[in-house]
């Protein structure tokens, strides 16, 4: 069956009219009442009854409509989809921390780059205020980070809450039970950079905890991190999420003790205005990519954001 002929029938059921029918359509009468008889004689019955006040719907007619309007929106929605995905071109500037680029960056960026052939992705890692600043500043467009940004250009979307718990190398030094942080404490710690919000929870945790000075390394880097973690130099503060192959082929293990430091939050923050609409693109294949991956890896690694959140406090450096 021709959906153009169906769309021309509707708009003639729509306007009761041949002749307005084909002005709406760039056509002729004529041209439309051959589109009409041919549907007719396709299914089979009569659509329209004509009078001197112009066309109305058969009974058969207003059946067919019901469907007809159906067949011809979908193929609207699909039309619509392909215009999008081709007007999307340019270049898009995304920035990510290193836990992002460690875990699910790859696959938004693959999946953009299917979607969106002709637009350009430019990758920037830096630390969550860095990111932050230069998002201010226009130099990118998306970032995924710790924080919720309070600007009148900016959205934000909380995407996802990786549990942070203390990793040591299997069989080495510090693989042990532990009384409690203070006794963790006397061992020496490797968390992300310094003023992060890994590294500033982690010090509240320890100063509620009645430990005044704790062994702190700060590193720049998951990769640095994970190194130092199992060579045995500290007791790694990172969400397992970092280290899923190394827990699983057992070189890495979490530590038996009470207290864990808070979960590092995965938060999208992207500029909004008029051109800019690719961006929300991104971070919408981003809310199905980080879904995906936190199934997959389970809510001892990654637990889903609920909803999305209003923008609150001032950022920190990120990991």
């Amino acid at each position: 069956m021709n959906l153009r002929f169906l769309e021309t029938f509707v708009w003639v059921a729509r306007l009761r009219s041949f002749r307005l029918t084909a002005e709406k359509l760039f056509s002729t009468q004529a041209s439309i009442s051959s589109r009409i008889a041919v549907l007719e004689e396709d299914l089979g019955v009569k659509l329209f009854l004509r009078d001197s006040r112009g066309v109305t719907l058969t009974p058969e007619g207003q059946r067919v409509l019901e469907y007809a309007e159906k067949m011809v929106n979908t193929m609207h929605h699909m039309r619509q989809s392909l215009d999008r995905s081709r007007a999307i071109a340019g270049r898009v500037r995304i920035g990510a921390m290193d836990s992002v680029i460690h875990t699910w960056l790859s696959t938004v960026v693959k999946r953009a780059m299917q979607a969106y052939p002709a637009l350009e992705i430019e990758l920037t890692a830096d630390a969550a205020l860095n990111l932050c600043d230069q998002l201010q500043k226009g130099y990118l467009d998306v970032i995924f980070q710790t924080d919720l940004l309070r600007l009148e250009t900016v959205r934000n979307v909380e995407l996802a809450r990786y549990p942070i718990r203390w990793i040591v190398a299997t069989g080495s030094a510090c693989d042990r039970p532990y009384a409690s942080l203070e006794e963790l404490a006397a061992e020496r710690v490797i968390t992300f950079v310094k003023n992060s919000r890994p590294h500033q929870d982690i010090l509240s945790l320890f100063h509620l905890n009645g430990v005044a000075s704790p062994r702190i390394n700060c590193v720049n880097s998951v990769a640095a991190m994970t190194r130092l973690i199992g060579d045995g130099f500290g007791i790694g503060a990172v969400p397992p999420a970092l280290v899923r192959k190394e827990l699983a082929d057992g070189t890495l293990s979490v530590v038996d003790v009470e207290n864990h430091p808070p979960a590092l939050d995965i938060v999208a923050s992207w500029r909004i205005g008029a051109g800019l609409e690719v961006n929300e693109s991104i971070v919408g294949l981003a809310t199905s990519v980080v879904a995906e991956f936190c199934a997959e890896a389970g809510e001892d690694m990654a637990v889903p954001a609920q909803a999305p959140a209003a923008a609150s406090a001032a950022p920190h450096a990120g990991s």
